[in-house]
């Protein structure tokens, strides 16, 4: 009788468990909709970033340019000879922070469009090529500076991740044991990191200190990624063949496919509530339910 009863608890359990599952998935997308191409015809896009207005911001990554894009207005170009940027985010002042692989270092495009260098060495060695970033509550910055391509000119021995101070003082080098790490996101209210090792196939998460430094490494899912971002309620969405969402666990949700390999995504539009997703030579869009990062 307990072996019949506790079978039939599991079973339950795994129904409800599956029909939760199910149920998110079915509401993150909003009803009806597509992964639809807004924009195309580009080298390699990466980078997409919005602005408190919701509007988009992405990079071209060979034709060296940051653009805009709009519903109304479509693609627009924002800055040319961008020092072939890949990672971009909007700090609290409405600064768009750049992260310059070419160049090698990370700025900010100020409102009036004066750029700003945060970043451009550590430990007097240049950096390896700023790739991508989070900026945490405080307005500190943290950055993934891995090397892809030829090392020849490398002045840095390994990959790491660094965390620029909020007020911009201090360089400081917070992850150092990753094989190659990349995309990296956080909680909105900075009690949490989430770094991919690239290299490695592997999402770790941290616990930041208040000076900024990341503790107690975990592993979150055993998948890296590219860029990744997260939704207001506390999933991940990672990039690789397709992108795939996990829940706060590590549990996965979905997965969303793209025509072409996602690279990288942020939420913006009027509402937030448009996953933007950059995908080899387009731009695309799907509409959600949740808004997000």
């Amino acid at each position: 009788m307990i072996y019949r009863t506790l079978i039939a608890t599991v079973v339950v359990s795994v129904v409800l468990l599956s029909w939760e599952t199910l149920a998110q998935e079915s509401t993150l997308a909003a009803p009806g909709a597509r992964v639809e191409r807004v924009a195309g015809g580009f080298g390699f896009v990466e980078g997409p970033a919005a602005d408190a207005d919701g509007t988009l911001y992405f990079v071209d990554i060979p034709n060296e340019r940051i653009l805009r894009w709009t519903s109304s207005e479509g693609v627009t170009i924002f800055r040319e000879e961008s020092g072939r940027a890949n990672g971009l985010r909007f700090d609290l002042d409405g600064n768009l922070v750049v992260c310059e692989m070419g160049r090698r270092r990370v700025t900010a495009i100020t409102p009036g469009g004066e750029t700003l260098v945060l970043a451009d060495q550590f430990d007097r060695k240049r950096l390896n090529s700023p790739n991508d970033l989070w900026i945490d509550p405080k307005g500190g910055i943290y950055f993934s500076d891995p090397r892809y391509g030829s090392n020849d000119d490398q002045e840095i021995n390994g990959h790491h991740v660094y965390y620029i101070e909020p007020d911009k003082s201090e360089v400081r080098r917070v992850v150092d044991d990753l094989e190659r790490p990349n995309g990296i996101i956080g909680t909105p209210d900075g009690r949490r990191v989430y770094i991919a090792d690239h290299g490695a196939g592997r999402t770790y998460v941290y616990t930041p200190t208040d000076d900024g430094s990341l503790t107690d490494k975990r592993l979150f899912i055993a998948q890296g990624s590219d860029g990744m971002t997260m939704d207001d309620l506390g999933n991940i969405y990672l990039t690789g063949q397709d992108i795939t969402v996990y829940d706060p666990s590590g549990s996965p949700i979905t997965s969303i496919a793209v025509p072409e390999t996602p690279a990288n995504l942020t939420f913006g539009g009027p509402e937030g509530r448009t996953l933007f997703i950059t995908a080899r030579t387009s731009l695309y869009a799907l509409e959600m339910t949740v808004s997000g990062q």
